[in-house]
């Protein structure tokens, strides 16, 4: 079996490669670099926190591939995001109060997108996975640092700040545009539990910590 496991490998590698190969040549693929940048629109989607969307910038680069034989194209795409949100909080821990504690997050995504062909590659839809590492948290203003967040006797706003850094991310949009010059719009949400890190405070209340991250971002992109 250790001589053979490789051997079936080998084979249905070269397999792959023949019926590339094999693929009619009276077709020219087109490779375009692409660069992009917009505004983003963030969410920490819990039931442990009262979170507040936030907004940012993201700057975007990729190379596409034009299929003119396929009903769609592929695209690789590298993204970086900076975003704000705010969580419910108050100034002491013994007086009610509703006073935003606002954080910051950055994050960098790759990811693999199938452009679906609806009016030719003037708009497609876009679907695709990606993989995302993202910063802790880090709050906006240094005077919410130790201010206390709402539902939690003794949770401060600087006790959640390490999170989980890296996600599996689910893709939808479109891409409209004509010649060298497309917008688009995505949705981005987060497969996997950002907050289970948080699961360990003794924070006087709800310790079952669940927490996805999610984007919305209107973008502008240039094709070379």
């Amino acid at each position: 079996m250790q001589i053979r496991s490789p051997f079936l490998l080998v084979v249905v590698i070269l397999g792959f490669v023949t019926c590339l190969q094999a693929q009619p040549k009276n077709y020219v693929i087109k490779n375009k670099f692409m660069i992009g940048g917009g505004i983003t629109y963030f969410d920490l989607i819990t039931d442990n926190f009262e979170a507040e969307r936030g907004n940012g910038w993201m700057i975007s680069a990729g190379i596409g591939a034009y299929l003119p034989h396929k009903w769609y194209d592929v695209s690789y795409n590298i993204q970086i995001l900076q975003n704000t949100f705010e969580i419910s909080g108050r100034v002491s821990d013994d007086v009610a109060g509703n006073d935003p504690i606002e954080y910051d997050i950055f994050a960098a995504q790759v990811g693999l997108v199938f452009h679906i062909n609806i009016l030719s590659n003037n708009l497609t839809l876009d679907l695709g996975p990606q993989l995302q590492y993202n910063s802790d948290l880090e709050v906006s203003n240094s005077e919410s640092e130790n201010y206390f967040i709402n539902g939690y006797d003794t949770l401060q706003a600087m006790d959640i700040l390490d999170i989980n850094n890296f996600n599996i991310n689910g893709m939808a949009g479109l891409t409209a545009g004509f010649g060298n010059f497309k917008v688009r719009a995505q949705y981005i949400y987060g497969l996997l539990n950002s907050l289970d890190r948080l699961s360990d405070l003794q924070s006087g209340g709800n310790t079952d910590f669940k927490g996805n991250l999610s984007y919305l971002t209107l973008s502008a992109i240039i094709a070379f």
